[in-house]
């Protein structure tokens, strides 16, 4: 869903390259990368295939890149929502295995949300930040998207990410409220 929100964006501001590419679809095949999906089942951690879409086709490049970066943790943040209306209205205690599999949905959606709203490359927050610099920052961040793989990796092998769990805690907490819990 997250890929698809970024090709949905894209599509919606003219670029039509995604839908060239079979990526404006739900279908999660379209969207599983080959060595992601190998490290998931590896080690726990992986991606999906990006999707490639053209600044320069949107119909405003500056504010339709940030709306193609955002869309994906925002459908997260959505589909984290929408669980925890679900959960709510089912009423599902949280000691029974419909309780787990909301708890874990609702914060795996949020985790992923924060995560790929960190300034790192090659994350969607690395793309917004891209936006907003003056050309000569970008090229930094230009060249360190190629060694995107390497930092997550390392962020995940020294155990960073814990970093950001307090914040995911406090964004499952807000939606899991506002939905009505």
């Amino acid at each position: 869903m997250h890929e698809f929100a970024h090709a949905l964006a894209a599509d919606l501001q003219g670029d039509r390259m995604p839908r060239a590419m079979g990526r404006l679809t739900l279908n999660p095949a379209r969207h599983l990368d080959p060595l992601g999906s190998l490290m998931l089942l590896l080690v726990g951690f992986g991606w999906a295939k990006p999707v490639e879409f053209r600044p320069q086709a949107l119909r405003s490049r500056r504010f339709g890149a940030a709306l193609v970066a955002l869309a994906g943790p925002l459908m997260n943040l959505l589909l984290a929502f929408i669980a925890s209306l679900l959960w709510v209205a089912l009423d599902t205690p949280l000691s029974g295995t419909n309780g787990l599999f909301f708890t874990y949905f609702i914060s795996l959606n949020v985790f992923l949300a924060v995560f790929n709203l960190m300034p790192l490359p090659p994350l969607d927050g690395s793309r917004l930040l891209t936006i907003f610099l003056p050309p000569r920052h970008q090229r930094i961040i230009y060249f360190l998207d190629q060694y995107g793989f390497l930092i997550l990796l390392g962020l995940v092998f020294f155990g960073s990410l814990a970093l950001i769990l307090p914040l995911r805690d406090s964004v499952t907490e807000f939606i899991v409220r506002l939905a009505g819990a």
